[in-house]
């Protein structure tokens, strides 16, 4: 290591001598014992003053690096125990190291876009809007409602008066029997999957979800050492015959699926798919996890659509649901439905992470239940989802007939499209954002080129007809 004095620098000479030292005792050019140049001999080597040399040596022996021995001189300290170098690490290799892998570049630029540039027309958010939560009925529980429960740790499997409640909701709104012993509470869907993976498999499994996928897009299964396998989705979900075949190649030992409004195509699993794959799965002994945000946010019909928990009569399913789609995603709450021993496996896991979840958010949502009428919630929140999906509707037939062909969704907050015409997704993402509006890129969730996800969950109503003509924009600037 070769001395250089900075001159123009803040730091003061005598620190640099101590930095240049330290760091050539971090490096192991100065072993434990050894000893330095005099401080006459080290201040004519490195060109600087004795006295510069003298505060430099004191400042070590101050630090425990050096000690100094009257008649014998200074040596590097032969022990180092609580001497903590100032040497900072090289913290690119801890980022690059790691098992939990990072999300995909092109996802995290499109978001960090959307957070930078308050005109963007964001159709890639899967939230909804703000005027779509309950704001008033949530101000209105914390104003009048006063929390008596106590704000130390929680159950593991969380509150139990919340339970309580999901219990009540699974079977009034989603047709499933539960019990509070079945249902552990989740900081958001998420987390449920992250720790199913982590808990219930093992590196070099072998588990399924639909093609295209949200799943694709997360990267909990990679960095598990899961490997994962496709299950192509076409107008009536996937093909359970698929599932059979890759179970023959592979020996899959979990699916998880997404069948009511799938994220991202908008399809729905057929009933006869639904009885079939249940009875397939029950006999190949595969786990079936059930994601599903948004079985109550039908916009044509009245009743929920059936999940595949509500017909599982061999305890195949392990059902996943969250209320960010219905009340509001920055409380973080969500469950899963699952045997006993399944929900007391992870909810011990949880504990281990963070001691359990808040008890705040777990409150304010059974105190939701409890006091607000939520099925009147639920209507209205289906009337606005419906006339915004018209209105985008509308406006991508009028704009991009002959640019994307569709489907009319039937539910949820997703459009899927496939472009006519073949154009590079990169560049039509870069230039959609000069056009100051968004997208989801096909290739997120596994897709090939040629497709995108637009939702109209958050983007303002009153935005959308003009959002589809900038992207129409970038669609005729990207084919030339």
């Amino acid at each position: 290591m070769e001395w250089k004095l900075d001159n123009d620098s803040k730091i003061p000479i005598y620190q640099q001598v101590v930095d240049f030292i330290e760091k050539r005792i971090t490096y192991g050019e100065l072993p434990p014992g050894s000893f330095l140049p005099s401080e006459r001999k080290l201040a004519m080597q490195l060109n600087v003053n004795r006295s510069t040399v003298t505060t430099a040596y004191n400042e070590l022996r101050a630090m425990g690096i050096v000690e100094s021995t009257t008649g014998k001189g200074t040596r590097v300290s032969t022990h180092m125990w609580g001497v903590s170098p100032t040497l900072t690490p090289n913290w690119r290799n801890f980022v690059e190291g790691g098992t939990f892998l990072p999300n995909l570049p092109l996802l995290r630029h499109i978001r960090a876009e959307v957070q930078q540039n308050e005109n963007i027309i964001d159709f890639a958010n899967g939230e909804l809007g703000c005027n779509l939560y309950p704001h008033d009925q949530l101000q209105t529980i914390l104003r009048e409602q006063p929390l008596t429960h106590s704000l130390s740790y929680d159950h593991p499997q969380g509150y139990l008066p919340l339970r309580q409640a999901v219990v009540k909701y699974m079977k009034e709104y989603l047709k499933v029997e539960a019990t509070e012993q079945s249902i552990m509470i989740t900081s958001g869907a998420q987390q449920a999957l992250h720790l199913i993976v982590q808990c219930l498999l093992n590196p070099g499994d072998a588990v399924a979800f639909e093609s295209p996928s949200h799943c694709y897009s997360l990267p909990l299964f990679q960095s598990a050492g899961i490997r994962i396998f496709p299950l192509p989705v076409d107008e009536h979900g996937i093909n359970p015959d698929d599932v059979q075949e890759l179970y023959r190649k592979h020996r899959i030992k979990m699916i998880f699926l997404n069948p009511n409004f799938q994220n991202p195509t908008g399809t729905m699993l057929h009933p006869n798919r639904r009885k079939k794959l249940l009875s397939l799965c029950a006999d190949l002994r595969i786990a079936i996890v059930e994601d599903d945000p948004s079985s109550l946010l039908t916009l044509d019909k009245k009743q929920p659509c059936p999940t595949l928990k509500s017909i599982d009569e061999n305890g195949t399913v392990i059902y996943v649901h969250s209320l960010s789609k219905m009340i509001a995603p920055g409380l973080r709450v969500g469950w899963l439905v699952a045997p006993q021993s399944v929900v007391e496996r992870l909810s011990d896991a949880r504990h281990q992470m963070e001691l359990g979840m808040s008890i705040f958010p777990q409150w304010l949502m059974q105190q939701f239940f409890e006091t607000v009428p939520f099925q009147s919630h639920i209507v209205q929140l289906r009337k606005q989802l419906a006339e915004k999906r018209d209105v985008i509707v509308r406006a991508l037939n009028e704009q991009l007939h002959d640019k994307i062909s569709f489907s009319n969704p039937n539910g949820g907050i997703y459009i899927w499209g496939k472009l006519k015409e073949p154009i590079n997704e990169k560049q039509l993402i870069m230039q959609s954002l000069k056009q100051e509006i968004t997208f989801m890129p096909g290739s997120i969730f596994g897709a090939k080129d040629g497709y995108i996800r637009l939702s109209y969950g958050k983007v303002d109503i009153n935005q959308i007809e003009e959002g589809i003509s900038r992207l129409r924009e970038a669609i005729l600037v990207c084919g030339k």
